[in-house]
Formats: C-alpha cells, structure tokens, sequence
C-alpha cells in the first residue's frame, strides 16, 4: 500500500486509472470483518464481496499478527520494488462499462480492449479494439500519439517534482505516503485469512472526517472506509474493498464529483513468482472528473494474458515497438 499509484489501497483514483479512465487514475470498500470466534469454537470461513471464500485456520489465529504500521511501511516499500519488475511484463487489459439509465437498467454497454505496458519509466495504456473492432488506421494514429503525449506529459511533471525533492508515482503525481494514511484515518481489526492458499493480514480503514489534508487525494481518502487484504510473506497489497460514505464534491462537482455508495474493489494475482500484477477491478456508482473521466453505473476490468517484452524505442505515430518475448521457463 502506498502511495497514490496503481495499487493505492484507499484511493478510487487510483483503482480507476487501472482502466485507463484517467491516464492512469486507481461503494463498496466494504468492511469485510469477521466477528471474534467464541471461545473454543474454530473461526468460521467468511466470503468477500465477490462471493470468494476466505478462511481463518485456528493454528494461524493463535500465531501473532505482525505490527499493522511496520507491515503498511514494508507494503509500500516493496510497491517501488515491484513497479521495476513490472516493468518488464507487458499484459492485456479487457474493460467493461455499463452506463446506467437511472432505474436500475443498463442503458448502454461499451467494451475496450488494451495493451498495457511501461514506456521511458510510464505506465501507459495503448488501446487495441473498441466493442469488440480493431481500431481503423486512423484511430491508431490517435491512440499512438496520445500515448507520446502522455509519456512526455508525465516524464515533464517527474522532473520537476524531483528537482524540488518531491516524492510522486511514476506518473509525476503525488503521493500518499502510508505515514499520511495514518494521520487520515485508522487501520483497524487486524486478523489473518487465507486468499489464494496464502496467509493474509487483513485490515480495516476508516478516514477521519476531522484530519487536515493536504491535497484533492488526501480528501478523497478521508471519505472512505474499506478493508485491505496484504500476502503475509511477500508483504504487498493483494485485494482492496472500499465506498464513499458522503457525496464527494470538488469545484461544486464540476473538478470531482463521487456519489455517496460509490464503491470498488481489485485484486492482484502473483505472475511467474515474481511480481504481483492487476487481475480484476470492479466499481459501481457515479464518479466523475473534470466532465469527462469517470462512469455511471459500472466498470469491470480483467487483466490476463502476463508476458515479458522489450520496449526498443518509443512509440511513434502509426508504429508500435512493443516487442513481447517468450516467457522463460
């Protein structure tokens, strides 16, 4: 957990910039608790809010849990780690919205596929079909050369930011750090599940409507409440729930504009035992930014397709030099 990224725990932002919605932005974080087993009794399985089983074995209830602050420093530490192995893997992003008519139907239904890599240090999202159709010529062009755009865009706010010491993602924007989040809210509830066949610490985070923020981000977190799932032994975030408890407002709506339920979740998957990548990403409700990124009524992301490649160059108008290499085995 980190900072404002990719894989950001509390942060809609950032869950939605993984489908691409905002050049890389990322309810319900909804608070999956277990009750306390009685006395003698072995705790029961609890399913997640996709309907997946997680269990407690009663030997891992009885281990101690680690320190939940050093456990979220250690998370975040190895998020830079594991941005510069993600670096190598190229990967196919398949996201699905559906636009809601206001009474409970789907009024329109879009589909967009993508390749998602990193180029000069940026993560980018190069679309490849639209509802199912391969870009014409000319919509390649586009997409090829807002990529260079984007790419130089961000390189540009990097540069700055580190000429003035600041630390920010790889897109150049700032940063929450995990020693921030525990000014912004708490981390409560901690306990040990199993996902995936893996031991995982799980919390519960709620933001103080009374802490001082610093930025658009750190009011966005201090609306939410959620539950975060971190791999015990790889110490990284592998599953995140959250929602809006208040109509989130910037600008009188017209900069950001998030509905009170608006909610969302993803979860990563290990690749080739390596590094942890996006698997799926789901949100439901109303979210908005500056009038055209965002969605109303519901995304779902899917990621699949895990590969190595070599970016020889940049990407040029109507050229592509993603080159994907086989995987080693």
């Amino acid at each position: 957990m980190v900072a404002v990224g990719s894989r950001s725990l509390v942060l809609m932002v950032a869950v939605l910039s993984c489908a691409g919605l905002s050049g890389e932005l990322s309810g319900e974080l909804l608070l999956q608790s277990a009750a306390p087993a009685a006395a003698g009794q072995e705790p029961a399985a609890t399913k997640t809010e996709d309907g997946k089983t997680v269990g407690t074995k009663t030997e891992d209830a009885a281990r101690p849990l680690p320190d939940v602050p050093a456990l979220l420093h250690a998370v975040e530490a190895n998020q830079r780690t594991s941005e510069a192995v993600e670096k190598d893997y190229l990967y196919r992003s398949m996201v699905t919205e559906q636009e809601s008519d206001g009474h409970g139907g789907v009024k329109k239904t879009e589909t967009m596929e993508y390749d998602v890599f990193w180029l000069e240090g940026v993560p980018v999202r190069r679309m490849t079909k639209k509802n199912g159709k391969e870009l014409s010529a000319e919509e390649v062009k586009k997409e090829d050369e807002r990529i260079d755009k984007q790419v130089a865009k961000d390189k540009e706010k990097r540069a700055k930011a580190d000429e003035k010491g600041k630390e920010t993602d790889p897109r150049g924007n700032d940063e929450v750090t995990v020693s921030r989040l525990l000014e912004l809210g708490s981390f409560t509830n901690a306990r040990r599940e199993q996902l995936q066949g893996r031991d995982v610490i799980v919390v519960d985070f709620a933001g103080d409507p009374k802490a001082k923020t610093k930025n658009r981000f750190e009011d966005v977190i201090r609306d939410m409440v959620g539950t975060a799932w971190m791999d015990e032994q790889d110490k990284v975030l592998v599953k995140a729930q959250g929602h809006f408890v208040n109509n989130f407002k910037v600008g009188g709506g017209l900069v950001v504009n998030i509905q009170k339920g608006t909610n969302f979740s993803m979860e990563q998957r290990k690749i080739n035992d390596e590094v942890w990548l996006p698997e799926t990403i789901e949100a439901q409700g109303s979210f908005r930014a500056l009038l055209f990124v965002g969605f109303n009524g519901s995304l779902r992301v899917m990621d699949s397709d895990y590969r190595k490649f070599k970016a020889k160059s940049t990407i040029l108008p109507g050229m592509s030099t993603v080159e994907p290499v086989p995987d080693p085995k």
